[in-house]
């Protein structure tokens, strides 16, 4: 039987936010409505739970936001001031390019974690989770994303 995560071994874990893998509907980027769904718990809770908060608007946040050329500030100010997902989409969509190149994006995205350091990376994450033995199933940081978050079994 393959290991889970030992719980707690990553802080605390919110499955009420998007897999990675998921894409916007009105840009098509992956990740997107994962950035805005940590911005609205923001909004409604003050702040995300430790383990999630280290990277809030850093890493993939940054990373996204950085393909865009916008800052992850503005993607939260749009969230937490839009009245609901039709005045978000266009709020986003009045400050990031026209074109958002997607497929880039997405393709990058997907193989975040895929280098050689990215791989010593991953096994690292996963021998803290007591997990070491779904390395060769974990191949990249969405896909770690998405087994703590309980989406891979």
């Amino acid at each position: 039987m393959r290991s889970k995560p030992i719980p707690g071994s990553t802080g605390e874990v919110l499955t009420c936010l998007p897999s990675p893998y998921e894409a916007h509907k009105a840009t098509g980027l992956l990740y997107l409505p994962r950035f805005i769904a940590k911005c609205r718990y923001v909004k409604k809770n003050g702040s995300l739970p430790a383990s999630y908060a280290k990277n809030y608007k850093r890493g993939l946040d940054r990373f996204l936001s950085m393909h865009l050329g916008v800052d992850p500030v503005q993607v939260e100010a749009a969230v937490h001031s839009a009245l609901d997902d039709a005045d978000l989409d266009q709020k986003l969509l009045s400050f990031f390019p026209k074109d958002v190149r997607a497929s880039i994006w997405n393709r990058e995205l997907v193989q975040k974690g895929m280098t050689a350091e990215g791989q010593k990376f991953l096994l690292e994450a996963l021998t803290a989770m007591g997990c070491a033995d779904r390395a060769d199933q974990i191949k990249s940081v969405p896909d770690l994303i998405d087994f703590d978050e309980g989406r891979i079994e």
